[in-house]
């Protein structure tokens, strides 16, 4: 079996993480760690609400490393809660803290409280792009064919 090398990630645990567990991979194969909701008092996500949750944590990522806030299949589907800008994208530089912007995509009310698993940060590495003006472009088979130009 093939093992993937850990990274460092400093963090900081903010006044109000106090009492609640770090991010952690809940199984051997798990790419991704739960994200916890470091909320002060519930919050209710009414259908089609959107909030930005706070998880009490900030990272230092090294270059060349972001981590992805991603949605928990679980919470998707069984109550159509989801991560609205998914994924969402935290920077090596920043240093802020982490908060997810949850989105209640069902037909009831959600309550998020403290200690909720909300999310799933998974660590990757990225490459840096420069742009190369050019005349045209190569020619590939699919060239020009946009949405749906595949078929059903």
């Amino acid at each position: 079996m093939l093992k993937t090398e850990a990274i460092d990630i400093s963090v900081k645990c903010l006044p109000h993480h106090a009492g609640l567990s770090l991010p952690a991979y809940m199984s051997e194969g798990s790419a991704g760690m739960d994200l916890m909701a470091a909320v002060t008092r519930p919050i209710i996500l009414n259908p089609g609400e959107r909030a930005l949750i706070p998880t009490g944590i900030s990272l230092s990522i090294p270059v060349p490393f972001e981590a992805q806030v991603r949605p928990r299949s679980g919470l998707a589907y069984k109550y159509g809660i989801t991560v609205l800008n998914a994924p969402g994208t935290i920077d090596s530089d920043y240093r802020g803290e982490v908060q997810v912007i949850l989105i209640n995509l069902g037909k009831e009310s959600f309550t998020i409280q403290r200690g909720d698993r909300i999310a799933q940060l998974v660590f990757t590495n990225y490459q840096k792009a420069c742009f190369k003006i050019q005349e045209e472009l190569d020619v590939s088979k699919r060239n020009e064919g946009g949405f749906g130009h595949t078929g059903v």
